[in-house]
């Protein structure tokens, strides 16, 4: 039986590899590479590394019970484990995480039974549980793992600026700005070449946008002035690199910024700052969270975040308190202006 070791390389050329140590699932991560963004094919390796090491099998002996009890082991304790989920204080891990290892899985025998070759007759992985609802649900069975749609977290204005002003250079305020006024993600602002900064039209091209999609998006003049102080003199030069954002000191000094690197900015930044929230997903959400509250229309923010379905921008009408407010107001009004007019009798 082989055990699963997660290895990942990059390349001279910036390619990642990643690799589990087993000729299909390691075949399976190299042609989901040609398809997904690096931290999807690490997740997907390490998600398949967690659930071949747990089962001890090989793939194509692999069964549905298999995986409703790796379901079932992931969601409880473990031995001497005090962790705790923070969404329901409960044990074992989250819903996403395991709904997430469920779809490295499912993606995994998908590939395996395109291929023909494997061994693999049918997916191990349920497609849910069935209920008494499946013909309300279009045949659809209960999910295995139910993940809450949670609604993420905003900075509010004044921690906005106790952030900035915690952050030491224009390199990062420049990046803070890039994801907090222009609601970039964090792969987007560190996957940023010099070409793609269309300064006189103050706007940007993603080109590596989620899901490979490409967007060019307006971003505050807030955003040009920071990256204009830290070309002019942050940036180590020269260098063989195009990337936007770079590493200004130590051995790595001139390479391209890392996601962990710049987590790592921003988790020092909000101790400076005292603040106890501040991800780059929360200062994406914050931007566009204020974009709607100011007035853009709906298609508007999903143009500029870059969601493929409205239905995901959708939870920026929750957050933006003032809209709801204000059509609730409008809808309360009309309601009491239609409602009789009762009088006293003689």
């Amino acid at each position: 039986m082989w055990i699963p070791c997660l290895v990942s390389s990059t390349t001279a050329s910036g390619e990642v590899t990643v690799r589990v140590g087993h000729e299909l699932v390691d075949d399976y991560l190299h042609f989901l590479a040609g398809r997904s963004r690096p931290n999807s094919v690490l997740a997907a390796g390490y998600d398949l590394k967690v659930f071949f090491a747990w089962s001890a099998k090989e793939p194509a002996d692999v069964r549905s019970k298999d995986v409703i009890n790796f379901v079932a082991a992931q969601r409880s304790s473990r031995p001497g484990s005090k962790v705790v989920r923070l969404s329901d204080g409960g044990a074992g891990l989250s819903s996403r995480t395991v709904a997430r290892r469920l779809s490295s899985l499912s993606g995994f025998y998908s590939y395996l039974l395109a291929r023909g070759d494997a061994g693999v007759t049918a997916s191990p992985v349920p497609r849910g549980l069935a209920t008494r609802r499946d013909r309300r649900n279009n045949g659809r069975g209960a999910p295995l793992v139910r993940t809450p749609k949670l609604l993420p977290r905003i900075l509010e204005p004044a921690a906005v600026n106790q952030l900035v002003a915690a952050l030491r250079t224009a390199r990062d305020r420049a990046m803070v700005e890039a994801m907090v006024l222009g609601g970039l993600r964090r792969c987007e602002v560190l996957g940023l070449r010099l070409e793609d900064l269309r300064v006189g039209q103050r706007r940007v091209f993603i080109a590596e946008g989620k899901g490979g999609h490409q967007r060019i998006i307006p971003v505050s003049s807030r955003f040009f002035a920071s990256v204009a102080a830290y070309l002019d003199g942050e940036r180590p030069a020269p260098v063989d690199t195009d990337r936007v954002f770079l590493v200004l000191k130590g051995p790595n000094r001139g390479r391209p910024l890392s996601a962990s690197g710049l987590d790592q900015i921003l988790e020092s930044a909000r101790g400076r700052a005292g603040l106890a929230n501040g991800s780059c997903h929360e200062l994406r959400h914050t931007c566009m969270t204020r974009l709607r509250e100011a007035g853009m229309a709906l298609e508007a923010v999903q143009a500029q975040a870059g969601h493929a379905s409205i239905e995901t921008t959708r939870i920026y009408l929750h957050l933006a308190d003032d809209w709801l407010a204000g059509e609730y107001r409008r809808a309360s009004e009309a309601i009491d202006a239609q409602a009789p007019v009762t009088g006293g009798g003689s």
